[in-house]
């Protein structure tokens, strides 16, 4: 942490640059915390296991002291004119804000043995595995048979590397492979203890498929989604148990990252979003809890601050390898343009132009060169350009 408190307070061009991508980025997390959103713990937690970032963003504030980000902040806003600048209130308290560390243990309130996931794709595979290696059976659904032995392949492919890195013996691979079941029918969910789907990112699909589960999940199976920018008021408004869908954010790959983000509608009742937040405690994951809004902690966090790297870059004064190292040299895993190429412009591109769509801020429109790297169909790693070569 020391490292990067020195790095910021740095006098050449690379702290210069840490500083204008990092002040907006703690006043929007000390503004999140103010409106209650979500608890200083979560807030720092989402970043520091969903980004891999070494310090959340309170904590960062506490750690370089208030005034330091107040003054820094004063300076932005003064030569940018930019409202989202302006240093949000609640700073000058951060440093005697209360702790929730202290906070009740969650408990499952719904009993929990069997989990149905919906997709066969990479982060559903993924949620099988997790599930299953924690000692849940799991009943997996795809489109066809083909695309259901895939989920058993690509699980069966990351248990054979666990098991040549030592991490791993045969039986406990049996083991896990044997908790699985695979269906191309959504009946075959009729007794699970929880479905979490993880299909397309698209409203009218996601909302066919709610309507679908309620018909033939049992009475008090909980509905979750995962869904990284859709409304779960939405999706629960098309059943007739609102109070039981509830969102359960997995992180890519799901295997790995540590984050869930259990997301919790007007409707779900305390009971379901208890559950969700044990459950994923339970099987290995660390929850933060947050409510239904567009970016829920760490998206709508993370995507503002690449938007404000490429509008940096736009300006002229700084290469994508400068802005890049200059970030990582405050010890993030990546740099701003290293990780749009990693989740995909077009993705990056969609977050954004929700997060606009719902909050308004002027400073958060998609800077031009985004959106002309998407209309290009330069999207990243996955098509071998973006802001870098592949």
């Amino acid at each position: 942490m020391q490292e990067i408190v020195d790095r910021f307070f740095g006098t050449d061009r690379g702290a210069e640059i840490a500083r204008i991508l990092l002040l907006p980025y703690l006043n929007h997390a000390a503004t999140m915390y103010a409106s209650e959103y979500a608890t200083r713990d979560d807030i720092d937690a989402a970043m520091r296991f969903g980004c891999g970032y070494p310090i959340g963003p309170l904590a960062l504030i506490e750690a370089l002291g208030p005034d330091v980000v107040i003054s820094g902040l004063e300076k932005l806003h003064a030569d940018t004119g930019d409202p989202l600048h302006a240093p949000a209130p609640v700073l000058g308290e951060l440093a005697v804000a209360p702790s929730s560390d202290d906070a009740a243990v969650p408990q499952l309130r719904h009993e929990i043995s069997t989990v149905g996931v919906v997709g066969t794709g990479t982060m559903a595979a993924g949620i099988v595995e997790v599930f299953a290696k924690a000692g849940h059976d799991v009943v997996f659904v795809g489109r066809s048979d083909e695309k259901v032995d895939g989920v058993v392949a690509l699980i069966t492919k990351n248990l054979d590397k666990a098991i040549a890195k030592g991490k791993l013996d045969d039986d406990a691979k049996e083991a896990v492979l044997g908790r699985l079941t695979g269906a191309i029918s959504r009946e075959s969910l009729a007794d699970v203890d929880i479905v979490v789907e993880a299909i397309a990112e698209d409203m009218d699909v996601k909302c066919e498929l709610f309507t679908d589960l309620d018909r033939i999940a049992k009475p008090g199976a909980i509905l979750a989604t995962t869904t990284s920018s859709l409304s779960i008021s939405e999706l629960a408004a098309v059943t007739s148990r609102p109070e039981d869908v509830v969102g359960l954010h997995f992180f890519n790959p799901a295997p790995i990252m540590k984050l869930v983000e259990v997301v919790s509608a007007p409707t779900t009742s305390p009971e379901v979003a208890e559950t969700a937040k044990a459950l994923s405690g339970k099987v290995g994951k660390h929850p933060v809890s947050c409510t239904d809004r567009a970016g829920f902690i760490v998206n709508a966090l993370l995507f503002p601050y690449l938007n404000d790297a490429v509008r940096l870059y736009e300006a002229g004064s700084d290469s994508l390898d400068e802005i890049d190292t200059a970030m990582k040299q405050t010890k993030l895993p990546m740099g701003p343009f290293e990780l749009l190429d990693v989740v995909g412009n077009d993705v990056s591109l969609a977050i954004q132009q929700t997060l606009v769509g719902v909050f308004g801020h002027a400073g958060w429109e998609p800077a031009p060169t985004l959106v002309r790297l998407v209309d290009e169909e330069k999207l990243g790693r996955k098509t071998g350009e973006g802001f870098h070569t592949y």
